[in-house]
């Protein structure tokens, strides 16, 4: 039973933390260049960048995700209202649903993925002081996988600190009893895998972005902890899965053989899968 104690620990975390996730991955959600989301689809402001992606205005103007509404407005695009919803008739103003419309990613579904990330994580780590920084930084890994799925960028302000919050982190679990890593490697790991990336990324930026790379020091860094045999697993792991998703475009015929695709979540799946494989032999 004791055993099991970290495991559900480490899930109840990671369904709390998921559930924190969609108003991010909204706001974050945006082409290369473009600003970060501020409003809703109706034209709502956003306040603040944890929690649910759900509009309270859309519900009391009932202007609907995607709406033609203008930014900023809250008028709605509906005309009459209908008969018995208790608005004026011909107001325009409809019925008060009392229930938030949804603009972005549905929090169980995060939840879900990162229960189950956390989870895993516990189970093959164990009670290692590691496990908690493992557990920081893998809802900031599903929320990068997300958004690059979605519009194919990695964005600096999750990239970047997620590789120096790693580090630094592990700096205190390579000092704690009972530690299966060494800072040193998780350091080395860090130059390595993001210099190689950094290699592919010149003498390929079309099929390498660079936010790629940056994302490569913080799997570096989380990889090398166990060692260079797990950061060779994990990287290899990443571009294993990579080819895998894109021979399976090209077989169904939904891309083609030059077609880019997000390779973020790939990197992280690697790493995931690295982490877990060295945590476990540890």
């Amino acid at each position: 039973m004791s055993d099991l104690l970290p495991i559900a620990a480490a899930a109840l975390w990671g369904a709390a933390a998921g559930a924190l996730l969609p108003r991010a991955a909204y706001r974050f959600s945006v082409p290369s260049g473009e600003p970060w989301r501020t409003r809703c689809p109706a034209g709502h402001p956003i306040r603040g960048w944890l929690g649910p992606a759900r509009c309270g205005p859309c519900a009391t103007t009932g202007a609907p995700p995607g709406s033609d509404a203008p930014p900023g407005s809250d008028a709605p695009p509906g005309s009459d209202a209908p008969p018995g919803s208790g608005a004026p008739p011909g107001s325009g103003a409809p019925p008060i649903s009392g229930t938030a419309p949804s603009y972005g990613p549905r929090a169980p579904a995060l939840a879900a993925v990162t229960l189950l990330v956390c989870a895993a994580l516990a189970a093959a780590t164990g009670t290692r002081p590691e496990l908690a920084v493992w557990l920081l930084l893998a809802p900031v890994g599903v929320l990068l996988a997300v958004v690059d799925l979605k519009v194919r960028r990695l964005p600096d302000p999750l990239t970047l600190p997620l590789a120096a919050a790693a580090l630094v982190l592990l700096g205190p679990a390579a000092l704690a009893p009972e530690h299966a890593g060494r800072w040193t490697t998780a350091l080395l790991g860090t130059l390595a895998l993001g210099g190689g990336y950094f290699v592919l990324f010149l003498l390929n930026p079309g099929g390498m972005g660079f936010g790629d790379v940056k994302l490569a020091l913080g799997a570096g860094a989380v990889l090398g902890w166990y060692g260079w045999g797990t950061l060779m697993l994990g990287a290899s792991a990443g571009f294993l899965l990579g080819a895998l998703y894109g021979g399976a475009l090209v077989a169904a015929r939904r891309a083609g053989r030059g077609t880019a695709i997000p390779f973020g979540p790939f990197l992280i799946a690697g790493a995931f899968l690295g982490v877990l494989a060295g945590a476990y032999s540890a």
